[in-house]
């Protein structure tokens, strides 16, 4: 393939060099062009010209849904570094205080209106030419976001298991406590919570297994009234006094104009660990160093 426009068939390289890596993740054409927002002809061309520039059988036809071939498989390994490396360009000519382009941060919904906005905010002060795009979802789902390139960090609570492909940095560690409205009698949070409805953290986060197992080590049967995943719809339900919950006290929480008190678990109770994770040699590593700072300066403040 020959032209006069090097630059543009470069780029058109690369681009079909995501797009071979997407199939590879996501399994079929089909679901890499969802991913990767092109139709699906236009993957299949791209994988074409792919094949014909380089003379390559990068896909065995033969089946209903094209399977990478040795070769393909071998080239992902390649397009993954050669890809990682051009994105990564730009940061490297940049002098140390110099910061601009985009980074796609997830993040989970109990950061939403505490952390992530503080954070932003510094973030926005100090480095005014980054341009943050959050991405709301519960850690499981942000770690495929990660894991598939489709986010490049996600602020989330530390699962037992984190894949050795991404990198944690901790950010804050909190207590778990029990939340009632304020005129809930003085009583123990064993006792409130054998005898008040019981409204969940959804059992899909972190969070809400981790309370699932501490209620279960305790042996406390709650009488479940809902579960929900958002910090403030939890806190106004129990601030209307439809029942209790338990929930991570948070220094950056948005629900304190509310009637709540916090009543401590025991002295080794549970903790969530929040905290900033991303993909180990992230072409982005200096914005993704930005954040974490961001993230620890509005802590810290």
């Amino acid at each position: 393939m020959e032209t006069d426009e090097g630059g543009e068939v470069f780029g058109m390289s690369i681009r079909a060099l995501r797009t071979l890596i997407a199939i590879h993740r996501h399994g079929s054409f089909r679901a890499a062009s969802e991913a990767e927002h092109l139709t699906p002809s236009a993957v299949s061309h791209q994988m074409r010209n792919l094949e014909t520039m380089w003379g390559l059988n990068l896909f065995d036809r033969s089946a209903k849904t094209p399977r990478l071939t040795s070769a393909g498989l071998m080239l992902v390994e390649e397009a993954a570094a050669v890809v990682a490396a051009y994105d990564g360009l730009a940061d490297k000519v940049r002098s140390d205080k110099e910061l601009a382009g985009e980074i796609i941060l997830g993040a989970v919904p109990t950061t939403l209106t505490g952390l992530v906005p503080a954070a932003l905010s510094r973030l926005k002060s100090e480095h005014p030419d980054v341009r943050v795009r959050i991405v709301p979802g519960l850690t499981n789902q942000l770690l495929l976001q990660l894991d598939r390139k489709q986010v490049h960090a996600a602020i989330i609570s530390r699962p037992d298991i984190l894949p050795k492909s991404l990198e944690f940095s901790e950010i804050v560690t909190e207590k778990l406590v029990l939340l009632v409205s304020e005129n809930t009698p003085d009583h123990s949070p064993e006792e409130l919570l054998g005898a008040l409805p019981f409204i969940r953290f959804t059992r899909d986060a972190v969070v809400g297994r981790q309370i699932e197992t501490w209620l279960q080590r305790m042996g406390i049967e709650v009488k479940d009234a809902m579960e929900l995943e958002s910090l403030e719809a939890i806190s106004s339900m129990v601030a209307a006094e439809l029942g209790v919950s338990i929930i991570p006290d948070s220094r950056l929480a948005s629900y304190d104009h509310l009637r709540l008190k916090k009543i401590p678990l025991e002295q080794f109770g549970p903790r969530r660990i929040v905290g900033l994770a991303s993909v180990a040699m992230s072409p982005r590593a200096r914005m993704v160093d930005a954040v974490r700072g961001a993230l620890l300066d509005a802590v810290g403040t």
